[in-house]
């Protein structure tokens, strides 16, 4: 099966040889200590005193009371397990929640990973409930960039860039895939509030944040957009309020509380997954991550057009160290007809794109573009996380052990692709993770990153 939006790659910018391109159930039990419970089998002696005309009444209603007993000293089960008052309105809203973003399917695909995949008529999707833009249908696909080398999809080519795609099943024409979320992914977050979104994670003097990056980033002129491959790992995330992702974003406004961003890219995020399968993700907002904004489509805003991708959804295969690499092309431009910024991944596929009239300063251009990894360091043992960036690995082992990005380009007002001039590169913690910049003929300008977090020089 010919593989296009998912690479697998050989080559080495420095001319080294390589190899080939159950929901857990509860257990209910009634504890019954011997005093408690022992009355209701063993009655008590009776006085000699006691009249004999009272003793077929006790004996009576003794043996009511012992008919009744093991109602009494076992739980409910099923639907009529009592919960208190605070849960039960919790659950409510959690419902609720999920009745708003798990949109009707006509068909549902189980993934071989646990994920259940609906197929949702694209004029349902989750985008359609936002006030802007209620009511419309999705655009048809816009000018690609000149320059770029992937031109347009691939008739009869199957492509498999996803572990829900191994299934063999597909989504009808006509719909998008979406993965469905849970009540578990819900009550994971530590609100409903904030389910699905981030806290502010962009880069510019984070240090004290709790969020670390290996980055590169070009400023001080307009961008219209971003290509990249990058190569997928499976890194280690050590606690559950951790991630660790590897993205590019587009960043607009001030870095106050109205900053714009566009992102994209893989990420590892047990909380919000309950799992540490590397997945292909989106972000966008309008206000430093506040209110507006989240993850993937779970909420409105990003259009998907797509029948093929499902956004949030495990990538395979993935890379593994000293042997086969594999990265996952993305690219993200605005169209110049109608202003959107469009998401491709892979060879040609076009995902969806967030609409333009939803930003303030995006409605226009970029005035930053970033490339790297970022994770979350909680120091939840008091320490340095052992939260791993990118392959885990410092940018200095190279090819086929550290993770990297290549092929970076921007786009330019003229819808052109162009390499990048005046990079900047940036490690918060250089000793817990860190970066190196390169270029050469056939990767163009590119750089490893990562690291392995807590070790004897990141205490």
């Amino acid at each position: 099966m010919k593989r296009h939006s998912h690479s697998e790659h050989s080559y080495d910018p420095f001319g080294e040889a390589h190899s080939h391109s159950t929901r857990r159930q509860q257990q209910h039990q009634c504890i019954q200590p011997k005093q408690t419970c022992a009355h209701q089998n063993h009655p008590p002696k009776l006085a000699a005193s006691t009249s004999q005309n009272v003793i077929p009444v006790f004996v009576a209603m003794l043996l009511l009371v012992t008919s009744i007993a093991p109602a009494l000293c076992h739980p409910l089960h099923g639907n009529h397990t009592f919960r208190p008052a605070h849960e039960l309105l919790k659950l409510r809203r959690v419902r609720a929640h999920l009745k708003k973003i798990n949109k009707p399917p006509v068909k549902t695909i189980q993934s071989p990973d646990g994920d259940l995949i609906d197929c949702v008529l694209s004029h349902q999707q989750p985008a359609f409930d936002h006030p802007k833009l209620r009511g419309q249908r999705p655009l048809d696909p816009p000018e690609r960039p000149k320059g770029n080398t992937t031109n347009g999809e691939t008739e009869g080519v199957i492509e498999s860039f996803q572990v829900w795609s191994d299934s063999g099943e597909t989504c009808p024409e006509g719909t998008v895939p979406i993965r469905r979320t849970t009540e578990e992914d819900i009550l994971r977050a530590i609100s409903i509030r904030s389910f699905g979104r981030k806290t502010r994670t962009v880069r510019r003097d984070s240090a004290g944040s709790g969020h670390e990056h290996a980055v590169v980033f070009v400023n001080g002129d307009q961008y219209y957009g971003a290509k990249a491959s990058i190569n997928v790992w499976t890194p280690r995330v050590t606690d559950e309020f951790e991630f660790s992702l590897s993205q590019m974003w587009l960043i607009a406004g001030s870095f106050g509380k109205d900053l714009n961003t566009i992102e994209a890219g893989w990420q590892v995020s047990p909380q919000l997954y309950g799992d540490n399968y590397p997945r292909f993700f989106t972000y966008w907002t309008t206000d430093a991550y506040q209110t507006t904004g989240c993850y993937n489509l779970l909420c409105s805003g990003f259009v998907q057009t797509n029948n093929r991708i499902a956004i949030g959804a495990a990538i395979s295969p993935r890379s593994v160290y000293n042997r086969r690499q594999f990265d996952i092309g993305l690219m993200i431009w605005k169209d110049p007809k109608h202003g959107h910024w469009w998401l491709e991944f892979g060879s040609g596929l076009l995902v969806g794109y967030w609409p333009a009239n939803m930003f303030s300063h995006l409605r226009n251009h970029a005035s930053m573009v970033q490339f790297g990894g970022e994770i979350v360091n909680t120091r939840s043992r008091g320490y340095h996380t052992s939260t791993q960036m990118g392959s885990g690995h410092f940018a200095e082992e190279g090819f086929r052990k550290a993770a990297y990005f290549r092929n970076l380009q921007v786009v330019d007002w003229d819808n052109s692709l162009l390499p990048l001039r005046n990079i900047h590169q940036l490690a918060d913690h250089s000793n817990c993770y860190n970066i190196r910049q390169g270029t050469s003929s056939v990767w163009g300008t590119y750089f490893y990153y990562g690291g392995p977090g807590r070790n004897v020089r990141c205490p």
